[in-house]
């Protein structure tokens, strides 16, 4: 099948890389066996010939399908090999941002360089209690699988955390611990999870330092042990530290530092309590300068050491303590400045008073002089002599690191011991998880000692870690049952035993440091003879005679050998350490006590503490020289005894494995390095994991998810109903050599590189069905085309042939109707021509006679004009004078007004042109241009004027030419005649040259007038334009003014608007977080009660010891009856006699801790009760202003109100007459009747005055009557106050400020004076109701005084009678009256059978009434006097009573005091919530509980109700703790509780809450207590039954959510399951147990059904529904950010189906408005961004403005987790998510990733009144309240 692979079209392969390690290419060229070369295209576009090995002939390694790249489980791939493994971590680190990888049992994390949002307390909840392979791989998941794995399995676990400096262990390590200390908790208050994490600041600031790969690099290694009780919670932890970097102390590499905790002290210098330690600045000290980098980027030391001054505090570490660490560790800066000055080669000396070590001494306590003598000198003992010798400045230098080194590594084992003390518990630790903290492998240029101890800890571990990879594997394949073969795998026990074996390394390093003259180069001489050639793992380099070279398992190491026996021997001064001991600073002496327990001298565990899986070692005895030896034990043996028992621990627990890689060497953010990676992935183990899984069977499936995956490949006729016997015929088929598979019990084994052979038939399949249904698609729709086409084609034929038989039809019709009118018009040119012919002649003809007789005509004429010329002449001469002097007049008037107005008209331009004219123009506009546009006018009119008298004179000027023309010719024509006159002549000539001149002056003026009247034109015309214009621009502006006004008022309006929407919002939200604040707070109080009343009941059963054969019986009081403060008086009452029953034992002592946490809680509560009664004070205030402020305003009703008094007033003399009239009858009647009649023991006499009592109470009920209307009318005038008062003065006035415009004005007094009619309306048929019930209530007064004064005449009749007759006569009277009055009522309420029926009782009563007169009749009238009003009642009429009784039945229940607790505990107790939702009427308890809460307040109880509602409410809560996992029970009571809490509300009299009921439920309003105070305690109590549902609800809906919404396929074969790795995900396959969306369904029907059963308000519903589908779509979006592998497309339409069957069930059950829906808006968008296109930029802005309820953190990290689940989906692009972020950067949202679904929403409880009426509740005998009495 491999082989066959080769052979696809373009298969990709990996090649080798000098740059990039791993090249991916394509086969141009199929490999046929045999071929040595093989022809390549790189990715970049080249062509490669790459040579096959001859010898191996190995082909390279294939590349996964696409749809496998990016797994979360390396172990997923098809082919395991480096390549394959390298690029998987790179997509999922480059492109989709994810550090974390499963590769088997290991967890691969890769450092980002950055903050991500992946550690928070809501990832944390999301990862608890899921399996491992049912999320992304994550730190949180391997911590949630060790923590499962102890309690399940009871054995303790280990994780184990490598890599390199940089890669992040630390950070891996803690954020292990977050979880446990997150998820377990405490076992007590006392924290310990705080105090396990608040290690991490001490230790990171003593133990870890910058490096050149890391900033906050751990430079020893941990293992830390979280110690757990029974119940799984944290109790303590305890540390053990390995190999601390000594030599960092006293020397730093470049741009490295030393520990953090030197820069920390440096950084606070200047804060007064460091004063004394007299520290600078940190390039002020030798020990901190070296690395020249003494600052980190990011980082501020102040900061950080107040954070470890604060874990120190929390650790328990006093102040004189701490201050006692910080002086040491300055008292070593200090130390390091000590200098040095040679006297010779062999000595040195320090200079007198030098001021280093005269602050180090201070800050030790020790003598000045002996401290430098010491330093410069040393005391060499023999067997028989000691002397002192003095050291050279090299020596002295070396001893003060030394000592340096010494003091640090002290102080940290002094640290680590007392944070083990803190840490460490009394109670008895039941199992542990540790985590491991240690270095990986490592390897520099220059390795010496610690690379040394820190490699071969590390092939210590990757023993461990490949046995334990071999044995799972082992134990997998035996479990499956497949055939076992033996795996070949490295193994390092060789290494290791050339390491630690006798003669090994560390065993000649020991021997060398023992011997006096022992060197480096000695020791090197001796590995090279003892390992040289007889070691295969041991070398010799080449051109060093002082360094070997070891094979590890990652790599080949080569040590330098100089310093190892220094470093291995650490020797300090013995005497330095002796002056030291004697210090006056008491802390100083304590670090340097021997520990006989120490396994290591850099070990905190033998501090005081042995290990938890081991018993402590046997104290061993001896000579007192032995504790020397033991104490000189060389760092390598003591490393070698601490990693034993290390190894022996990890070996005793179960192992968890966390490999951490560093991308890049420069820091960078998500930058990877192929080779980085690689050497690392080769150093850790995860290429061994791989290679050992790919030795075997990889690939491993169940038998349903390959009938899922590739049901493809099957036939209908392969498919049987055993899935397992498919698999079998199936693959038998499809893979023809055995042994690439193996079937195991439930799964199937594949060998590496099938399921990519099957992956490409299942491609190639689904690509050829798709060709096929592309094919028949692309056919269909071209036949669809072609017959479209055709038909087209058809039609257009058609219409162009019918086209061209018009065309031909049309050309026929023109060329007949062309000669037709050819025909005619040559007809009409011949008819034409020839009448112009005619018509031509005729005309010459009459023209040339025409001119004859015109010249005729004129010599006529000539000789008749020139005898008028001559009568004219002489005329026109008189005119012409006259004329001349009158326009010479008129000119001069002319000139004069002309020089008038240009004077005007300059005064005009003048006025025009200042700003007081334009500002009169502004101020009266109009006025100025209707005076102007008047002047125009007139100008207008002077200018039509004149231009009439200019045509005048022109007229009368062409008259006179044409006269003088006349004239002229006459004289000539009779020039001839008139020779005589020549003289005459002459002078008419010289007349006439005068008239020419006077024609030609008056041309010229006329000329003048012209130009004059057109200036002047043009000067008005532009004046009118400039003032028109003017009036233009000044209408523009007055526009322009308007409509800025008019914009400015709808801004305002706007603005105003919005922000009232936005305050109302805002105040909304105010609400619901105050509310939300607010029931926490109840939460938080009721979780403390419990635990207050856990902590009681655990103090009770350590103080009560039981007596044998003595049990006291439980109380059916509740423990939290004395926490309320309404029961405070009860509470003391009945505490006393417990108090004095409590034996006089010593008290067990508080927990303090606790009682200050409830006492701080007290606090806040008090304190927040007291804002919210300052609140509602001033609220009270503000509402009294108010009403003074409406008391204040005239009455409107006055008159009205007035009228109605009068009439009452009426009302109630009448009444009073009538009363008197009563007393005067009664009066009359015992004087005047017979005394023996009238008797007052006469049966008569007793009649009479029944039936005057039954009047009297008629009347009196009237009266009553009267009052409750007055009553009516006094509540109906102050309900109508407020409503004409509505519009509060204040108001009116801050109203009347804002409307500024006119037009705001005018509709508010519209809209008030609407308003007014309204009211008035209101007003007059309220008066007119009013009216007509005083005319009723005077018709029944006028009725009752006549029927009283019918009863007065029939009494006197009567008493006239015999007495026989007189009651005969009064009982016939009465039966016609009563028919009478039955027949009228029949009548009257024929349409009313309610009234009918009491009025038959009456009618009843009144019957009985004459049964007595009858037996009154009966008896003698002896017997009547002997007869007593007893024996009367006696007799038969007694059963009468009892319709009487039922109706007269107030809705109250009376029990006795003693049987409050019967009550209590039959009705809250014992009652079975099914029984009573199933057969009684919803809320029935609640109805109960309030009938005897009335009877109560109608006997003025206070006692009684106090006790009654203290005793429900402590009993609802005892239930609620007894069985409150059960829905049912909480469903129950918290509807009765609202239901009673209604009761309350709709019974308490006040008008808010009477409004919707009956009158006769109006009577049954409490009486003589306001339980307000009480109403807000149910409130709470409801409040804290609804979180209680909602937690629930949540546990019932939380395991099936998952597995409904997102992994069952409800829309079966949509998506297909993708290969699995080792760590198994949930199938998607429905199996036997798992949920299903039907699931989901059927249990909100469920909780719907029992929650209308129960009577729950619809509000409340709404609300639970809300809550339950935020669970829904928060759970559900929150495990699809978690999960990559839901991340797809057909993913996305299995949600959105499920989302609509959520969403038909609301329609369904009409909760549609109950804003369930919009909760699941996030979930809804989640899935559409999954099926939307993710290619162009339009799409990205389509998903911008699509996902508005998502997070721009969530929309990225679906994009990011997209992972197509066929070939044919595609991957979303880096540079799309990039293009998403950029246009989401403004979006301001919260940076959280995940949904918090532990949000409760803040519930509510609408008012809900009840119409059941109280009298008609009947009490079931089965609740056995038989000893209730209705009343």
């Amino acid at each position: 099948c491999l082989s066959h692979l080769y052979t696809i079209p373009f298969a990709r392969v990996w090649i080798p890389d000098p740059e990039e390690v791993w090249k991916s290419a394509e086969l141009l060229k199929d490999y046929k066996p045999g071929d040595k070369v093989l022809l390549l295209h790189l990715e970049e576009g080249k062509d490669l010939e790459y040579c096959l090995d001859p010898k191996t002939k190995e082909l390279p390694h294939l590349r996964n399908p696409d749809i496998l790249v990016g797994e979360n489980d390396l172990t997923a791939l098809s082919y395991l090999h480096e390549p394959a493994v390298l690029h998987n971590l790179r997509v999922r680190f480059i492109d989709s941002k994810l550090i974390y990888t499963y590769c088997g049992i290991v967890l691969v994390a890769i450092n980002p360089y950055e903050q991500l949002p992946i550690y928070g307390e809501d990832i944390i909840n999301a990862y608890s209690g899921q399996n491992m392979g049912d999320m992304d791989p994550h730190i949180f998941a391997v911590a949630e699988e060790a923590y499962k794995q102890m309690a399940r399995d009871e054995r303790n676990q280990s994780i184990i955390v490598s890599g390199e400096s940089g890669a992040g262990k630390t950070v891996s390590a803690k954020y292990a611990m977050r979880y446990f200390a997150t998820v377990s908790g405490s076992a007590s208050e006392a924290n310990v999870e705080e105090k396990v994490l608040a290690s991490n600041p001490i230790m990171e600031s003593i133990g870890n330092a910058k490096t050149t790969r890391n900033d906050n690099s751990s430079r020893f290694g941990k293992y830390i042990e979280i110690g757990f009780d029974k119940r799984y919670r944290i109790i303590g932890a305890n540390m053990r530290t390995y190999l601390l970097e000594k030599s960092r102390v006293v020397f730093q590499a470049e741009e490295e530092r030393n520990y953090h905790i030197f820069y920390q002290l440096c950084a606070s210098a200047k804060l007064p309590e460091f004063k004394m330690l007299r520290l600078g600045n940190a390039n002020d000290f030798n020990y901190t300068k070296q690395g020249g980098s003494p600052v980190i980027e990011g980082v501020d030391d102040a900061k950080e050491m107040a954070h470890t001054r604060q874990a120190c505090t929390l650790l328990g570490i006093s102040e004189s303590y701490q201050m006692g660490i910080f002086q040491i560790l300055a008292g070593i800066l200090h130390l390091g400045n000590v200098g040095f000055t040679s006297r010779d080669a062999d000595s040195c000396a320090i200079p007198p008073k030098h001021e280093p070590l005269c602050i180090f001494c201070d800050l030790m306590g020790v003598d000045y002089e002996e401290m430098c003598h010491w330093l410069c000198h040393r005391k060499l003992a023999t067997a028989t002599e000691t002397y002192i010798k003095p050291i050279s400045k090299l020596q002295a230098t070396n001893a003060r690191d030394a000592l340096a080194k010494h003091i640090y590594a002290k102080l940290f084992n002094w640290i680590v011991d007392h944070v083990n003390q803190a840490l460490h518990s009394a109670v008895k630790q039941h199992s542990f998880i540790g985590v491991l903290d240690i270095y990986g492998f490592e390897t520099f240029e220059i390795n010496s000692f610690e690379q040394f101890c820190i490699n071969y800890a590390n092939e210590k571990l990757q023993q461990q870690f490949n046995m334990h990879v071999f044995k799972l594997e082992q134990e997998e394949y035996m479990k499956e049952q497949i055939p076992w073969t033996l795996i070949d795998f490295y193994d390092n026990q060789p290494c290791i035993n050339l390491i630690e074996s006798k003669l090994g390394i560390l065993d000649l390093l020991d021997e060398e440091c023992k011997m006096p003259k022992g060197t480096d180069d000695t020791w090197a001489q001796k590995l090279y003879n003892t390992h040289l050639n007889k070691c295969a793992l041991f070398e010799k380099p080449r051109l060093s005679n002082k360094a070997f070279i070891i094979q590890h398992f990652a790599d080949k190491v080569e040590y330098q050998c100089e310093g190892f026996l220094e470093k291995n021997k650490d020797t300090v001064f013995e005497e330095q350490i002796k002056v030291l001991r004697s210090s006056k600073f008491k802390m100083l002496p304590e670090l340097f006590q021997d520990d006989e327990k120490a396994i290591s001298p850099t070990s905190a565990t033998s501090l005081g503490r042995t290990p938890l899986t081991r018993a402590p070692a046997k104290p061993t005895k001896g000579r007192p020289g032995q504790m020397a030896k033991e104490h000189k034990k060389t760092v390598g043996h003591q490393f070698r005894n601490s990693l034993h028992l290390l190894m022996e621990t990890l070996n005793a627990t179960t192992p968890h494995y966390v490999r951490c890689i560093k991308p890049n060497d420069f820091k960078f953010p998500f930058t990877f390095d192929e080779k980085r990676a690689v050497q690392q992935l080769r150093a850790c183990g995860v290429l061994e994991t791989i290679r050992i899984s790919a030795a075997g069977f990889p690939s491993r499936w169940t038998y349903q998810e390959f009938f899922s995956r590739y049901r493809v490949l099957m036939k209908q006729k392969d498919v049987l109903s055993d899935r397992k016997q498919t698999c079998k015929n199936v693959l038998e088929k499809l893979i023809l050599d055995k042994d690439k598979y193996q079937f195991g019990k439930t799964k199937i084994f594949f060998r590496a590189g099938q399921v990519a052979y099957l992956e490409k038939l299942r491609a190639d399949k689904l690509r050829a069905a798709c060709i096929r249904i592309q094919k028949t698609i692309r056919g269909w729709l071209l036949r669809k085309k072609y017959l479209r086409m055709r038909k087209a084609a058809i039609t257009v034929q058609r219409y162009v042939r019918g086209y061209q038989a018009r065309c031909y039809a049309k050309f026929l019709r023109r060329t007949k109707a062309a000669t037709i009118i050819q025909k005619y018009w040559r007809m009409y040119v011949v008819c034409r021509r020839y009448k112009i012919k005619r018509a031509a002649t005729i005309v010459l003809q009459s023209y040339l006679r025409g001119y004859l007789a015109r010249n005729r005509y004129r010599k006529i004429l000539r000789e008749h004009k020139a005898v008028i010329i001559q009568k004219w002449v002489r005329g026109w001469l008189a005119r012409t004078h006259y004329k001349r002097s009158m326009h010479a007049i008129i000119y001069l008037q002319c000139c004069f007004r002309r020089m008038m107005a240009k004077r005007e008209l300059k005064k005009l331009k003048i006025e025009a042109r200042s700003v007081e004219r334009y500002k009169k123009l502004h101020i009266g506009m109009e006025n100025k241009i209707m005076q102007l546009q008047r002047k125009v006018d007139e100008q207008n009119k002077d200018y039509k004027c004149l231009m009439e008298k200019l045509t005048n004179l022109e007229g009368i000027y062409n008259s006179e030419t044409e006269k003088l023309r006349s004239d002229l010719e006459r004289l000539q024509l009779s020039e001839e005649e008139a020779k005589v006159a020549t003289g005459r002549v002459l002078s008419l000539q010289e007349e006439i040259a005068k008239l020419r001149k006077d024609l030609e002056q008056t041309r010229s003026e006329k000329k003048c007038i012209e130009e004059r009247a057109d200036r002047y034109k043009q000067e008005t015309e532009e004046l009118v334009s400039n003032l028109k214009e003017e009036n233009t621009l000044l209408k523009q502006e007055k526009e322009s003014l308007n409509h800025r006004i008019v914009e400015q008022a709808k801004e305002m309006t706007e603005t105003m608007e919005k922000k009232l929407v936005e305050e109302t919002k805002q105040l909304e939200l105010d609400l619901n977080d105050e509310r939300l604040r607010y029931q926490n707070l109840l939460n938080e109080f009721s979780r403390l009660e419990e635990r207050y009343d856990d902590l009681k009941e655990e103090m009770t059963l350590m103080v009560h010891v039981p007596k044998p054969g003595h049990k006291r019986t439980d109380s059916t009081h509740s423990s939290n009856e004395s926490e309320y403060i309404f029961s405070s008086e009860i509470a003391e009452m009945e505490d006393i006699p417990l108090r004095t029953e409590e034996p006089t034992e010593k008290k067990v002592p508080l927990d303090m801790s606790l009682f200050l946490k409830l006492q701080k809680r007290v606090t806040e509560l008090e304190q927040e009760k007291q804002v919210m009664q300052d609140e509602l004070d001033r609220k009270e205030e503000q509402v009294l202003r108010s009403k003074a402020k409406e008391e204040e305003r005239p009455q409107i009703r006055g008159a009205e109100l007035e009228y109605e008094s009068l009439k009452r007033q009426e009302l109630e003399s009448e009444n009073k007459k009538l009363k008197n009239e009563l007393n005067e009858l009664r009066k009359a009647l015992s004087e005047k009747s017979a005394p023996e009649v009238t008797a007052p023991g006469a049966p008569a006499y007793r009649v009479l005055m029944e039936q005057l009592t039954s009047v009297s109470e008629e009347l009196d009920v009237r009266k009553e009557e009267v009052l409750i209307l007055r009553s009516q009318l006094v509540s109906q005038k102050e309900a109508i106050q407020p409503k004409n008062t509505m519009t509060d003065s204040t108001i009116l006035l801050e109203d009347v400020q804002k409307m500024k415009d006119k037009g705001e004005i005018a509709q508010a007094y519209i809209g008030l004076k609407e308003t007014n009619r309204l009211l008035e309306s209101q007003l007059q048929s309220q008066k007119r109701s009013h009216e007509n019930e005083a005319e009723a209530l005077r018709g029944e007064i006028q009725s009752l005084k006549e029927e009283n004064n019918r009863q007065q005449q029939l009494l006197a009749q009567n008493l006239q009678l015999p007495p026989e007759a007189r009651i005969e006569a009064s009982l016939q009277h009465e039966i016609t009256r009563l028919t009478n009055e039955n027949l009228y009522f029949e009548e009257l309420y024929a349409d009313d059978p309610k009234k009918y029926q009491s009025y038959r009782i009456s009618l009843y009563k009144r019957m009985i009434v004459c049964k007595t007169i009858v037996l009154f009749c009966c008896l003698p009238l002896g017997q009547m006097e002997n007869i007593s009003p007893g024996q009367i009642i006696d007799e038969p009429i007694r059963p009468v009573n009892i319709p009487r009784k039922e109706k007269d039945f107030q809705g109250m229940l009376e029990y006795k005091k003693e049987d409050e607790q019967k009550l209590v505990k039959n009705l809250i107790l014992e009652l079975k919530p099914r029984g009573v939702a199933v057969n009684l009427i919803p809320g029935l308890p609640a109805y109960i509980l309030f009938m005897c809460v009335r009877h109560a307040d109608y006997l003025n109880d206070d006692q009684k109700v106090r006790s009654l509602l203290t005793s429900t409410i402590n009993s609802i809560k005892k239930v609620l703790k007894k069985r409150g996992d059960d829905f049912e029970t909480v469903s129950f009571w918290l509807s009765n509780t609202c239901r009673f809490l209604h009761c309350l509300k709709q019974y308490s009299g006040e008008e808010g809450f009477m409004k919707h009921n009956t009158s006769r439920q109006n009577e049954h309003c409490l009486t003589n207590f306001d339980l307000a105070e009480y109403r807000q305690v149910l409130s709470d109590l409801a409040i804290q039954i609804y979180q209680q549902l909602v937690r629930v609800l949540e546990n019932i809906l939380q395991p099936m959510i998952v597995s409904g919404m997102l992994e069952h396929e409800t829309i079966q074969g949509v998506s297909g399951v993708k290969p699995t790795g080792l760590r198994k995900r949930t199938s998607s396959i429905a199996d036997e147990g798992t949920y299903t969306l039907d699931s989901i369904l059927r249990q909100l029907n469920s909780f719907h059904s029992v929650m209308c059963q129960h009577g729950m308000d619809p509000e409340l519903i709404k609300q639970v529904v809300k809550q339950m589908f935020y669970i829904v779509g928060a759970i559900t979006l929150n495990n699809l950010l978690l999960r990559k592998d839901m991340c797809s497309w057909s993913k996305g339409m299995q949600i959105r189906y499920n989302v609509s069957q959520l969403e038909e069930w609301l329609r369904d059950k009409n909760l549609m408005n109950s804003g369930a829906k919009e909760t699941l808006e996030p979930l809804i968008q989640a899935a559409q961004l999954l099926q939307v296109k993710k290619k162009t930029d339009d799409d990205a802005e389509a998903i911008c403005s699509m996902c508005n309820a998502l997070t721009t953190a969530q929309i990225v990290k679906v994009l990011n987790l997209y992972t197509p689940v066929n070939e044919f989906e595609e991957r979303v692009s880096v540079s799309f998510i990039r293009t998403i972020q950029m246009r989401l950067r403004d979006r301001k949202d919260s940076p959280q990733l995940l949904m918090d679904a532990k949000h409760i929403f803040p519930v509510t409880f609408p008012f809900n009144p009840s119409s059941l009426a109280l009298e008609t509740i009947q009490i079931p005998a089965s609740l056995g309240l038989g000893f209730i009495s209705r009343v």
